[in-house]
Protein backbone atom coordinates (compact mmCIF):
# COMPACT_ATOMS: atom_id res chain seq x y z
CA UNK A 1 0.00 0.00 0.00
CA UNK A 2 1.06 3.43 -0.95
CA UNK A 3 0.49 7.04 0.49
CA UNK A 4 -2.35 8.91 -1.38
CA UNK A 5 -1.09 12.17 -2.44
CA UNK A 6 -4.49 14.66 -2.53
CA UNK A 7 -2.53 16.48 -5.11
CA UNK A 8 -2.92 13.65 -7.54
CA UNK A 9 -6.33 13.17 -7.02
CA UNK A 10 -6.64 17.07 -7.68
CA UNK A 11 -4.53 17.24 -10.62
CA UNK A 12 -6.36 14.04 -12.20
CA UNK A 13 -9.92 15.66 -11.36
CA UNK A 14 -9.19 19.57 -13.11
CA UNK A 15 -7.87 17.44 -16.00
CA UNK A 16 -10.84 15.09 -16.50
CA UNK A 17 -13.65 16.94 -15.03
CA UNK A 18 -14.45 18.93 -18.44
CA UNK A 19 -15.37 15.17 -20.01
CA UNK A 20 -18.27 15.01 -17.90
CA UNK A 21 -19.52 18.43 -18.61
CA UNK A 22 -18.97 18.23 -22.24
CA UNK A 23 -21.21 14.85 -21.91
CA UNK A 24 -23.79 16.67 -20.86
CA UNK A 25 -23.84 19.12 -23.05
CA UNK A 26 -23.48 16.49 -25.92
CA UNK A 27 -26.17 14.90 -24.68
CA UNK A 28 -28.66 17.58 -24.60
CA UNK A 29 -27.68 18.58 -28.21
CA UNK A 30 -28.49 15.37 -29.50
CA UNK A 31 -32.12 15.51 -28.00
CA UNK A 32 -34.55 14.52 -30.65
CA UNK A 33 -38.23 15.98 -29.19
CA UNK A 34 -40.39 13.15 -30.83
CA UNK A 35 -38.08 10.54 -29.29
CA UNK A 36 -38.60 11.72 -25.77
CA UNK A 37 -42.33 12.10 -25.94
CA UNK A 38 -42.53 8.42 -26.90
CA UNK A 39 -40.98 7.59 -23.64
CA UNK A 40 -43.34 9.60 -21.32
CA UNK A 41 -47.11 9.27 -20.38
CA UNK A 42 -49.31 11.50 -21.54
CA UNK A 43 -51.98 10.68 -19.11
CA UNK A 44 -49.68 12.01 -16.03
CA UNK A 45 -49.41 15.44 -18.01
CA UNK A 46 -53.24 15.53 -18.43
CA UNK A 47 -53.89 14.28 -14.63
CA UNK A 48 -51.46 17.14 -13.21
CA UNK A 49 -53.36 19.81 -15.17
CA UNK A 50 -50.29 20.67 -17.20
CA UNK A 51 -51.77 23.76 -19.58
CA UNK A 52 -49.04 25.12 -21.70
CA UNK A 53 -45.99 23.20 -23.80
CA UNK A 54 -43.72 24.55 -21.73
CA UNK A 55 -44.69 22.79 -18.27
CA UNK A 56 -44.34 19.52 -20.58
CA UNK A 57 -41.07 20.54 -22.58
CA UNK A 58 -39.70 22.01 -18.66
CA UNK A 59 -40.73 18.16 -17.43
CA UNK A 60 -40.12 16.09 -19.68
CA UNK A 61 -36.34 17.62 -20.83
CA UNK A 62 -35.61 18.22 -16.66
CA UNK A 63 -36.44 14.40 -16.51
CA UNK A 64 -34.35 13.64 -19.08
CA UNK A 65 -31.44 15.74 -17.56
CA UNK A 66 -31.32 14.39 -14.19
CA UNK A 67 -31.51 10.59 -15.52
CA UNK A 68 -28.65 11.20 -17.46
CA UNK A 69 -26.74 13.09 -15.75
CA UNK A 70 -26.51 10.62 -12.93
CA UNK A 71 -25.57 7.88 -15.36
CA UNK A 72 -22.53 10.13 -16.79
CA UNK A 73 -21.61 11.39 -13.64
CA UNK A 74 -21.24 8.00 -12.16
CA UNK A 75 -19.17 6.74 -15.18
CA UNK A 76 -17.06 9.40 -14.57
CA UNK A 77 -16.49 8.44 -10.70
CA UNK A 78 -15.95 5.11 -11.63
CA UNK A 79 -13.15 6.54 -13.67
CA UNK A 80 -11.77 8.61 -10.80
CA UNK A 81 -12.25 5.13 -8.15
CA UNK A 82 -10.20 3.01 -10.33
CA UNK A 83 -7.68 5.85 -11.09
CA UNK A 84 -7.30 6.57 -7.04
CA UNK A 85 -6.96 3.04 -6.17
CA UNK A 86 -4.33 2.11 -8.92
CA UNK A 87 -1.98 5.04 -6.55
CA UNK A 88 -2.57 3.44 -3.36
CA UNK A 89 -3.41 -0.43 -4.71
CA UNK A 90 -1.62 -0.77 -8.19
CA UNK A 91 -5.29 -1.82 -8.86
CA UNK A 92 -6.51 -1.99 -12.43
CA UNK A 93 -9.62 -1.54 -14.78
CA UNK A 94 -10.68 -5.35 -14.58
CA UNK A 95 -11.06 -7.34 -18.02
CA UNK A 96 -13.83 -9.57 -16.99
CA UNK A 97 -16.96 -8.70 -17.86
CA UNK A 98 -19.44 -6.37 -15.80
CA UNK A 99 -16.32 -6.08 -13.11
CA UNK A 100 -15.17 -2.41 -12.73
CA UNK A 101 -11.96 -2.50 -10.38
CA UNK A 102 -9.91 -5.28 -9.58
CA UNK A 103 -7.01 -4.85 -6.82
CA UNK A 104 -5.28 -6.79 -4.02
CA UNK A 105 -4.64 -6.49 -0.29
CA UNK A 106 -3.59 -8.34 2.73
CA UNK A 107 -3.56 -12.13 0.59
CA UNK A 108 -7.75 -10.82 -0.85
CA UNK A 109 -8.46 -10.28 -4.81
CA UNK A 110 -11.42 -7.92 -4.41
CA UNK A 111 -13.81 -7.59 -7.30
CA UNK A 112 -15.57 -4.49 -7.34
CA UNK A 113 -18.65 -3.58 -9.41
CA UNK A 114 -19.14 0.51 -9.06
CA UNK A 115 -22.44 2.86 -8.97
CA UNK A 116 -23.11 5.93 -8.48
CA UNK A 117 -25.46 5.66 -5.42
CA UNK A 118 -27.26 2.70 -2.75
CA UNK A 119 -30.09 2.24 -4.36
CA UNK A 120 -29.13 1.62 -8.13
CA UNK A 121 -31.45 -1.35 -8.54
CA UNK A 122 -34.11 -3.66 -8.09
CA UNK A 123 -34.15 -7.27 -7.94
CA UNK A 124 -33.26 -8.55 -10.92
CA UNK A 125 -30.28 -6.09 -11.29
CA UNK A 126 -28.93 -6.90 -7.68
CA UNK A 127 -29.41 -10.85 -8.73
CA UNK A 128 -27.97 -9.95 -12.36
CA UNK A 129 -24.67 -8.33 -10.42
CA UNK A 130 -24.50 -11.37 -8.07
CA UNK A 131 -24.45 -14.09 -10.80
CA UNK A 132 -21.58 -11.55 -12.61
CA UNK A 133 -19.55 -11.65 -9.57
CA UNK A 134 -19.55 -15.66 -9.36
CA UNK A 135 -18.68 -15.87 -12.78
CA UNK A 136 -15.84 -13.43 -12.51
CA UNK A 137 -14.66 -15.44 -9.30
CA UNK A 138 -14.81 -18.79 -11.45
CA UNK A 139 -12.96 -16.96 -14.11
CA UNK A 140 -10.42 -16.10 -11.97
CA UNK A 141 -10.20 -19.58 -9.88
CA UNK A 142 -9.27 -21.12 -13.52
CA UNK A 143 -6.01 -19.73 -13.45
CA UNK A 144 -5.65 -19.87 -9.65
CA UNK A 145 -7.54 -22.63 -7.52
CA UNK A 146 -6.57 -20.96 -4.30
CA UNK A 147 -7.31 -17.42 -4.96
CA UNK A 148 -9.49 -15.93 -1.88
CA UNK A 149 -11.57 -13.93 -3.96
CA UNK A 150 -14.30 -11.14 -2.09
CA UNK A 151 -16.79 -9.51 -4.30
CA UNK A 152 -18.02 -5.55 -3.23
CA UNK A 153 -20.50 -3.55 -4.87
CA UNK A 154 -18.90 0.30 -4.30
CA UNK A 155 -21.23 3.23 -4.42
CA UNK A 156 -19.84 6.91 -4.80
CA UNK A 157 -22.17 8.04 -2.24
CA UNK A 158 -24.98 7.32 0.49
CA UNK A 159 -24.75 5.07 3.56
CA UNK A 160 -25.64 1.01 3.92
CA UNK A 161 -24.84 0.20 6.85
CA UNK A 162 -25.81 -3.60 6.43
CA UNK A 163 -22.24 -4.14 4.88
CA UNK A 164 -22.61 -7.79 4.54
CA UNK A 165 -25.19 -9.23 1.92
CA UNK A 166 -23.68 -12.60 2.43
CA UNK A 167 -22.55 -13.27 -1.84
CA UNK A 168 -21.11 -9.78 -1.89
CA UNK A 169 -20.29 -6.60 0.65
CA UNK A 170 -21.87 -3.17 0.09
CA UNK A 171 -19.61 -0.57 1.49
CA UNK A 172 -21.06 3.23 0.72
CA UNK A 173 -19.90 6.63 0.27
CA UNK A 174 -17.31 7.73 3.08
CA UNK A 175 -16.62 3.62 3.48
CA UNK A 176 -16.41 3.04 -0.59
CA UNK A 177 -13.54 5.69 -1.09
CA UNK A 178 -11.59 4.87 2.69
CA UNK A 179 -11.24 0.91 1.56
CA UNK A 180 -9.99 1.76 -2.05
CA UNK A 181 -8.08 4.81 -1.27
CA UNK A 182 -6.49 3.91 2.03
CA UNK A 183 -8.06 7.87 2.90
CA UNK A 184 -10.96 8.35 5.96
CA UNK A 185 -11.14 11.98 4.75
CA UNK A 186 -11.01 11.35 0.64
CA UNK A 187 -14.62 11.30 -0.06
CA UNK A 188 -14.89 15.15 1.77
CA UNK A 189 -11.57 15.81 -0.16
CA UNK A 190 -12.70 15.30 -3.23
CA UNK A 191 -16.07 18.53 -2.88
CA UNK A 192 -13.18 21.15 -3.61
CA UNK A 193 -11.42 19.67 -6.60
CA UNK A 194 -14.82 18.65 -8.14
CA UNK A 195 -15.91 22.45 -8.45
CA UNK A 196 -13.20 23.19 -10.89
CA UNK A 197 -14.42 25.59 -13.30
CA UNK A 198 -18.03 24.68 -12.66
CA UNK A 199 -19.60 27.71 -12.85
CA UNK A 200 -18.48 28.13 -16.42
CA UNK A 201 -19.18 24.99 -17.50
CA UNK A 202 -22.55 25.29 -15.91
CA UNK A 203 -22.93 28.55 -17.90
CA UNK A 204 -22.23 26.83 -21.24
CA UNK A 205 -24.71 24.09 -19.98
CA UNK A 206 -27.26 26.75 -19.12
CA UNK A 207 -27.29 28.45 -22.66
CA UNK A 208 -27.75 24.97 -24.48
CA UNK A 209 -30.51 23.83 -21.80
CA UNK A 210 -32.33 27.62 -22.71
CA UNK A 211 -32.05 27.01 -26.41
CA UNK A 212 -33.10 23.25 -26.42
CA UNK A 213 -36.27 24.51 -23.85
CA UNK A 214 -37.50 27.13 -26.56
CA UNK A 215 -36.80 25.23 -29.58
CA UNK A 216 -38.83 22.57 -28.43
CA UNK A 217 -41.84 24.43 -26.82
CA UNK A 218 -42.09 25.76 -30.09
CA UNK A 219 -41.80 22.95 -31.75
CA UNK A 220 -44.46 21.24 -29.60
CA UNK A 221 -47.11 24.36 -29.97
CA UNK A 222 -46.32 23.66 -34.01
CA UNK A 223 -47.67 20.25 -33.64
CA UNK A 224 -49.62 19.32 -30.64
CA UNK A 225 -51.60 22.50 -30.33
CA UNK A 226 -54.71 23.81 -31.24
CA UNK A 227 -54.69 27.19 -33.61
CA UNK A 228 -56.29 28.88 -30.11
CA UNK A 229 -53.02 27.56 -28.42
CA UNK A 230 -54.49 24.77 -26.32
CA UNK A 231 -53.25 21.25 -26.00
CA UNK A 232 -54.75 18.83 -28.49
CA UNK A 233 -54.82 15.78 -25.94
CA UNK A 234 -55.69 13.51 -28.41
CA UNK A 235 -52.96 14.31 -30.66
CA UNK A 236 -50.67 13.95 -28.52
CA UNK A 237 -51.65 10.42 -27.25
CA UNK A 238 -52.11 9.21 -30.66
CA UNK A 239 -48.69 9.96 -31.55
CA UNK A 240 -47.37 8.76 -27.94
CA UNK A 241 -49.80 5.59 -28.02
CA UNK A 242 -51.54 5.01 -31.15
CA UNK A 243 -50.78 1.36 -33.03
CA UNK A 244 -49.03 1.68 -35.36
CA UNK A 245 -50.80 1.62 -38.86
CA UNK A 246 -50.28 -1.75 -41.33
CA UNK A 247 -48.93 -0.85 -44.60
Amino acid sequence: MKQLNIKDVTQYVEANISVFHEKRIRSLDNLKLNKILKRKNPYLFKAKHTMTSEQIIKGIVDAHISSNEETIFGDWLEGLAIFINEKVYDGRKSGIPNIDLEFDKDGVRYIITIKSGPNWGNSSQIAKMVSDFKTAKKTLRTSNSQLNITAINGCCYGVDNNFDKGDYFKYCGQKFWSFISGNENLYIDLIEPLGHNARERNEEFLKSYTQMINKFTRQFSNDYCNDNGEINWEKLVQFNSGMAKIK
